[in-house]
């Protein structure tokens, strides 16, 4: 009988599982690991949403973002009109491509030219405005001087050295 005592002392005593350590060092810990995981969740979801905190704008600036939002959807309904056109009104439709094709090629490429300078400088904004919130949300981010108390290990090593 003491040598299962023993063994079993060995092997569960002094509030140690020697069999749990050991299969920790193969397997992770379920628990902790659950832990980890949903503390992982809780900060993207917080960071997530102090990078969407916008102010609050003027009524002329959400007019002109209201209007900046317009050319996209009006050139995609614009060319299914066309297509709904073509179909209720043939001799029109034929008329208007006529009128079209009458239009100089330098005026189409000055066309292409300001159509694609809106779009590229309206994605250019748009991605800086992105970075900004960014680089916000990565300042608002940084530790303040005080120490970081919810480590225990650096809040021991800080005692010991004397920080």
């Amino acid at each position: 009988m003491g040598l299962i005592s023993g063994l079993m002392g060995l092997l569960f005593g002094n509030s140690r599982n020697v069999l749990v350590d050991t299969a920790q060092v193969f397997r992770p810990n379920a628990e902790r690991s659950a832990i980890r995981d949903a503390d992982a969740k809780s900060e993207s979801l917080q960071q997530f949403a102090a990078e969407f905190v916008h102010a609050r704008q003027g009524l002329f600036d959400r007019a002109v973002d209201a209007l900046n939002r317009l050319p996209r959807p009006m050139l995609a309904l614009g060319t299914i009109w066309l297509f709904v056109m073509a179909m209720l009104d043939p001799d029109g439709f034929a008329a208007g491509m006529a009128g079209l094709a009458l239009v100089p090629e330098p005026l189409w490429w000055l066309m292409g030219a300001i159509v694609s300078f809106y779009f590229g400088a309206r994605h250019q904004a748009k991605e800086q405005d992105f970075q900004r919130v960014l680089a916000a949300a990565a300042v608002a981010r940084q530790p303040g001087p005080a120490p970081d108390d919810t480590n225990p290990a650096l809040r021991d090593w800080q005692a010991s050295h004397g920080n």
